[in-house]
């Protein structure tokens, strides 16, 4: 499996899943939502998972889950906690092309309504700051390209659309 993907990586509500779907449809690839691989793997829901098992046996299953994705031309749309799995991050680096999506912290904490429902990995007494400053630094570290998220879907598909054609 060589690095036909395009791996989508970044904060919860940084438009991962949406940018992704579109991107897809361009660009005439597959798309691939971790986050329900998970849930189909797991036969819950991300926010069950996190409260039956906590968030780092979450953690562990989701690292699982994502260094067994076999993909080719595909765009992959990861779960915000990926990167906290370094083997799965390994994978996803050797199947394709990493783009995180930085969106700064206020549009962030202005996206994320229920943090709960939603499924985020946070830990006890972890705030949604700490954890944004915690996962920026992991989102760096393996992204082979930065996109800054600072409009609509449509304006962070062009960006990569720029991206890739001069690659």
């Amino acid at each position: 499996m060589s690095r036909t993907n395009l791996v989508l990586i970044g904060m919860p509500a940084s438009g991962k899943s949406t940018v992704g779907v579109i991107l897809a449809k361009v660009i005439g690839y597959d798309f691939i939502d971790t986050d329900i691989l998970i849930q189909k793997a797991e036969k819950k829901r991300l926010s069950r998972i996190i409260e039956e098992i906590g968030v780092d046996g979450f953690l562990e299953v989701e690292n699982r889950v994502n260094a067994s994705v076999e993909a080719d031309h595909c765009v992959i749309a990861t779960g915000g906690s990926a990167v906290y799995g370094e083997e799965a991050m390994r994978h996803f680096k050797k199947i394709g092309h990493i783009m995180y999506l930085k969106t700064d912290f206020e549009t962030i904490s202005r996206r994320l309504k229920n943090i709960k429902k939603r499924g985020v990995a946070l830990k006890e007494g972890q705030t949604l700051r700490d954890l944004y400053d915690e996962r920026v630094v992991l989102y760096e570290k393996y992204a082979d390209t930065v996109i800054e998220e600072t409009g609509d879907a449509e304006d962070v598909v062009v960006k990569i659309l720029t991206i890739l054609d001069k690659g």
